[in-house]
């Protein structure tokens, strides 16, 4: 469970990433190393027979405070 756990906080801190890039070849290569650790994190889930994963892809709040 724990690697599965390590896994989805990668994928956050490169949403994260990536929301804040401006580059976007570099904000494409950070949403798809995002998405690669939550397939790793889905996978390593299902092995352990885990239910499916279901947390949503990290946006954060504008900082103009709009939604």
């Amino acid at each position: 469970m724990k690697i599965v756990a390590e896994h989805l906080e990668q994928a956050v801190q490169f949403e994260l990433m990536a929301s804040g890039e401006r580059d976007p070849k570099l904000k494409d290569l950070l949403r798809q190393q995002a998405l690669a650790y939550r397939k790793l994190a889905e996978k390593r889930a299902a092995s352990l027979k885990l239910p499916p994963i279901n947390l949503p892809a990290v946006v954060p709040p504008k900082k103009d405070g709009s939604p």
